[in-house]
Protein backbone atom coordinates (compact mmCIF):
# COMPACT_ATOMS: atom_id res chain seq x y z
CA UNK A 1 0.00 0.00 0.00
CA UNK A 2 3.01 2.31 0.28
CA UNK A 3 5.94 2.99 -2.03
CA UNK A 4 8.57 0.33 -1.20
CA UNK A 5 11.19 3.06 -1.40
CA UNK A 6 10.10 4.19 2.06
CA UNK A 7 11.04 0.77 3.46
CA UNK A 8 14.66 1.01 2.30
CA UNK A 9 15.64 3.62 4.89
CA UNK A 10 15.98 3.22 8.64
CA UNK A 11 16.54 5.60 11.51
CA UNK A 12 19.87 5.15 13.28
CA UNK A 13 20.62 6.04 16.86
CA UNK A 14 24.24 5.98 18.03
CA UNK A 15 25.16 4.98 21.57
CA UNK A 16 28.00 4.48 23.99
CA UNK A 17 26.68 1.63 26.12
CA UNK A 18 23.22 2.92 27.17
CA UNK A 19 23.99 6.61 26.57
CA UNK A 20 22.42 8.04 23.40
CA UNK A 21 24.58 10.28 21.22
CA UNK A 22 23.16 11.23 17.81
CA UNK A 23 20.55 10.36 15.19
CA UNK A 24 21.25 9.62 11.54
CA UNK A 25 19.88 7.82 8.50
CA UNK A 26 20.85 4.52 6.93
CA UNK A 27 19.52 2.27 4.19
CA UNK A 28 19.70 -1.38 3.21
CA UNK A 29 21.72 -2.92 0.40
CA UNK A 30 21.60 -6.59 -0.55
CA UNK A 31 24.25 -8.47 -2.50
CA UNK A 32 24.52 -12.20 -3.09
CA UNK A 33 22.17 -12.97 -0.24
CA UNK A 34 23.96 -10.81 2.30
CA UNK A 35 22.28 -7.76 3.85
CA UNK A 36 24.19 -4.57 4.61
CA UNK A 37 23.38 -1.31 6.34
CA UNK A 38 24.79 1.72 4.54
CA UNK A 39 25.34 5.12 6.14
CA UNK A 40 27.91 7.88 6.42
CA UNK A 41 31.26 6.91 7.89
CA UNK A 42 31.07 9.82 10.35
CA UNK A 43 27.99 8.19 11.92
CA UNK A 44 30.23 5.36 13.16
CA UNK A 45 33.26 7.45 14.05
CA UNK A 46 34.17 11.12 13.74
CA UNK A 47 37.48 12.13 15.24
CA UNK A 48 37.09 15.94 14.91
CA UNK A 49 33.88 15.98 16.94
CA UNK A 50 35.09 13.20 19.30
CA UNK A 51 32.17 11.02 18.28
CA UNK A 52 33.00 7.43 19.21
CA UNK A 53 29.87 5.27 19.58
CA UNK A 54 30.27 1.57 20.31
CA UNK A 55 26.90 0.48 18.92
CA UNK A 56 23.98 1.66 16.81
CA UNK A 57 20.27 0.99 17.12
CA UNK A 58 18.04 0.65 14.06
CA UNK A 59 14.28 1.11 14.04
CA UNK A 60 12.96 -1.94 12.18
CA UNK A 61 9.41 -2.76 11.14
CA UNK A 62 8.52 -5.97 12.96
CA UNK A 63 5.17 -6.86 11.38
CA UNK A 64 4.41 -6.69 7.65
CA UNK A 65 0.72 -6.37 8.45
CA UNK A 66 1.08 -3.49 10.92
CA UNK A 67 3.54 -0.67 10.22
CA UNK A 68 2.93 0.74 13.68
CA UNK A 69 4.84 -2.18 15.19
CA UNK A 70 8.60 -1.80 15.30
CA UNK A 71 11.59 -2.95 17.31
CA UNK A 72 14.91 -1.40 18.23
CA UNK A 73 17.59 -3.58 16.68
CA UNK A 74 21.04 -3.14 18.23
CA UNK A 75 24.18 -3.59 16.12
CA UNK A 76 27.62 -3.57 17.82
CA UNK A 77 30.32 -1.60 16.03
CA UNK A 78 33.22 -3.48 17.61
CA UNK A 79 34.03 -7.11 18.23
CA UNK A 80 37.02 -8.09 20.35
CA UNK A 81 38.17 -4.49 20.19
CA UNK A 82 38.11 -4.32 16.38
CA UNK A 83 35.71 -2.31 14.23
CA UNK A 84 33.28 -4.50 12.31
CA UNK A 85 32.26 -1.95 9.69
CA UNK A 86 33.85 -1.39 6.31
CA UNK A 87 34.94 1.95 4.94
CA UNK A 88 37.00 2.95 1.95
CA UNK A 89 39.58 5.31 0.54
CA UNK A 90 40.36 6.45 -2.94
CA UNK A 91 42.81 8.82 -4.61
CA UNK A 92 41.03 11.77 -2.99
CA UNK A 93 41.29 10.39 0.56
CA UNK A 94 38.74 8.97 2.98
CA UNK A 95 35.24 8.28 1.67
CA UNK A 96 32.40 9.25 3.98
CA UNK A 97 30.48 6.01 3.44
CA UNK A 98 30.50 2.93 5.65
CA UNK A 99 28.75 -0.42 5.65
CA UNK A 100 28.10 -3.01 8.33
CA UNK A 101 26.62 -6.43 7.69
CA UNK A 102 23.26 -7.24 9.28
CA UNK A 103 22.79 -10.81 10.45
CA UNK A 104 19.52 -11.91 8.89
CA UNK A 105 19.07 -14.72 11.40
CA UNK A 106 18.97 -12.15 14.21
CA UNK A 107 16.06 -10.22 12.65
CA UNK A 108 12.51 -11.01 13.81
CA UNK A 109 10.55 -13.41 11.62
CA UNK A 110 8.05 -10.72 10.58
CA UNK A 111 10.64 -8.09 9.66
CA UNK A 112 9.58 -5.78 6.84
CA UNK A 113 12.28 -3.94 4.90
CA UNK A 114 13.41 -3.42 1.33
CA UNK A 115 16.96 -3.30 0.03
CA UNK A 116 18.70 -1.85 -3.00
CA UNK A 117 20.87 -4.23 -5.01
CA UNK A 118 23.72 -3.78 -7.52
CA UNK A 119 21.04 -3.65 -10.24
CA UNK A 120 19.81 -0.36 -8.76
CA UNK A 121 23.14 1.42 -9.22
CA UNK A 122 23.24 4.03 -11.98
CA UNK A 123 25.96 2.84 -14.35
CA UNK A 124 25.59 5.38 -17.15
CA UNK A 125 26.34 8.98 -16.11
CA UNK A 126 24.71 10.25 -19.29
CA UNK A 127 21.39 9.17 -17.83
CA UNK A 128 21.70 11.81 -15.11
CA UNK A 129 21.75 15.27 -16.69
CA UNK A 130 22.46 18.47 -14.80
CA UNK A 131 19.34 19.50 -12.92
CA UNK A 132 18.04 15.93 -12.70
CA UNK A 133 15.36 15.77 -9.97
CA UNK A 134 16.30 13.41 -7.13
CA UNK A 135 14.87 12.42 -3.77
CA UNK A 136 16.73 12.26 -0.46
CA UNK A 137 14.84 10.21 2.09
CA UNK A 138 15.77 10.17 5.72
CA UNK A 139 15.21 11.47 9.22
CA UNK A 140 16.11 15.18 9.37
CA UNK A 141 16.71 16.18 12.99
CA UNK A 142 15.22 12.78 13.80
CA UNK A 143 11.84 13.89 12.40
CA UNK A 144 9.68 11.17 10.82
CA UNK A 145 6.29 9.46 10.95
CA UNK A 146 6.56 8.26 14.54
CA UNK A 147 3.39 6.15 14.24
CA UNK A 148 4.38 4.19 11.13
CA UNK A 149 8.16 4.57 11.55
CA UNK A 150 8.72 5.87 8.04
CA UNK A 151 11.18 8.48 6.74
CA UNK A 152 10.33 11.76 5.08
CA UNK A 153 11.33 12.61 1.53
CA UNK A 154 13.04 15.83 0.43
CA UNK A 155 13.34 17.01 -3.16
CA UNK A 156 16.62 18.11 -4.68
CA UNK A 157 18.35 18.32 -8.06
CA UNK A 158 21.76 17.18 -9.23
CA UNK A 159 23.89 20.33 -9.08
CA UNK A 160 27.19 19.18 -10.61
CA UNK A 161 28.30 17.07 -13.56
CA UNK A 162 27.21 13.55 -12.60
CA UNK A 163 29.94 11.00 -13.21
CA UNK A 164 32.72 13.51 -12.59
CA UNK A 165 34.53 13.77 -9.27
CA UNK A 166 33.67 17.19 -7.90
CA UNK A 167 36.89 18.95 -6.85
CA UNK A 168 38.70 15.62 -7.21
CA UNK A 169 36.60 13.77 -4.62
CA UNK A 170 34.23 10.87 -5.23
CA UNK A 171 31.21 13.11 -4.80
CA UNK A 172 28.59 14.99 -6.75
CA UNK A 173 26.49 17.88 -5.50
CA UNK A 174 22.77 18.19 -4.91
CA UNK A 175 20.80 21.37 -4.47
CA UNK A 176 18.14 20.89 -1.82
CA UNK A 177 17.26 21.56 1.79
CA UNK A 178 18.74 19.08 4.26
CA UNK A 179 19.39 18.93 7.99
CA UNK A 180 21.42 17.07 10.56
CA UNK A 181 20.15 13.52 10.87
CA UNK A 182 20.00 13.06 7.10
CA UNK A 183 23.61 11.84 6.94
CA UNK A 184 23.67 8.43 5.28
CA UNK A 185 20.44 8.90 3.34
CA UNK A 186 20.04 7.39 -0.15
CA UNK A 187 19.91 9.78 -3.08
CA UNK A 188 17.63 8.28 -5.74
CA UNK A 189 15.85 9.03 -8.97
CA UNK A 190 12.88 7.35 -10.59
CA UNK A 191 13.93 4.58 -12.99
CA UNK A 192 13.27 5.19 -16.68
CA UNK A 193 14.23 1.88 -18.29
CA UNK A 194 11.07 -0.19 -18.90
CA UNK A 195 12.42 -3.32 -17.20
CA UNK A 196 13.40 -1.39 -14.07
CA UNK A 197 10.15 0.59 -14.01
CA UNK A 198 8.29 -2.72 -13.78
CA UNK A 199 10.47 -3.94 -10.92
CA UNK A 200 9.20 -3.99 -7.36
CA UNK A 201 11.60 -1.19 -6.42
CA UNK A 202 11.58 1.09 -9.51
CA UNK A 203 14.31 3.50 -8.43
CA UNK A 204 17.97 4.10 -9.26
CA UNK A 205 20.45 4.61 -6.44
CA UNK A 206 22.78 7.50 -7.28
CA UNK A 207 24.57 8.30 -4.06
CA UNK A 208 24.84 8.49 -0.29
CA UNK A 209 24.10 11.89 1.21
CA UNK A 210 26.93 13.06 3.46
CA UNK A 211 26.58 16.67 4.59
CA UNK A 212 25.83 20.21 3.55
CA UNK A 213 28.56 22.07 1.68
CA UNK A 214 29.42 25.67 2.41
CA UNK A 215 32.19 28.16 1.78
CA UNK A 216 34.56 28.74 4.68
CA UNK A 217 35.18 32.22 3.27
CA UNK A 218 31.48 33.14 3.18
CA UNK A 219 30.59 36.39 4.92
CA UNK A 220 28.15 35.17 7.56
CA UNK A 221 26.52 38.60 7.73
CA UNK A 222 26.06 39.28 4.02
CA UNK A 223 26.01 35.91 2.27
CA UNK A 224 23.46 33.14 2.65
CA UNK A 225 24.49 29.50 2.86
CA UNK A 226 25.02 27.87 -0.53
CA UNK A 227 22.27 25.33 0.10
CA UNK A 228 24.33 22.60 -1.59
CA UNK A 229 24.99 19.07 -0.36
CA UNK A 230 27.66 16.44 -0.91
CA UNK A 231 26.68 12.94 -2.02
CA UNK A 232 29.19 10.13 -2.48
CA UNK A 233 28.76 8.03 -5.60
CA UNK A 234 26.91 4.83 -4.74
CA UNK A 235 29.23 2.61 -6.78
CA UNK A 236 31.58 2.56 -3.74
CA UNK A 237 29.12 -0.02 -2.36
CA UNK A 238 30.48 -2.58 -4.80
CA UNK A 239 33.79 -2.35 -2.92
CA UNK A 240 32.32 -2.09 0.56
CA UNK A 241 30.07 -5.14 0.13
CA UNK A 242 32.46 -7.36 -1.85
CA UNK A 243 31.85 -10.92 -0.56
CA UNK A 244 35.42 -11.88 -1.44
CA UNK A 245 36.90 -9.16 0.75
CA UNK A 246 37.63 -9.63 4.41
CA UNK A 247 37.06 -6.81 6.88
CA UNK A 248 38.38 -3.66 5.26
CA UNK A 249 40.69 -1.67 7.54
CA UNK A 250 39.24 1.52 8.90
CA UNK A 251 41.11 4.78 9.35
Amino acid sequence: MIDPLLLTATRIGTFVAARPLTNATGFFFEREGRLWLVTSRHVFIDEPSKHFPDRIVLEIHADAGDLARSIDFSVPLYRDGRAVWRQGRDAGGDIDVATVEIERAALPAGTLLRAFTPAHLQRDPKGVPAGQPVLILGFPLGFHDTLHHLPVVRQAVVASAFGMRFQGQGIFLTDGRTHRGTSGAPVVMRATAPAVRRASLPWKLLGVHSARMDLATRDRQQDESLGLNMAWYADILMTLTDPAAGPLPRG
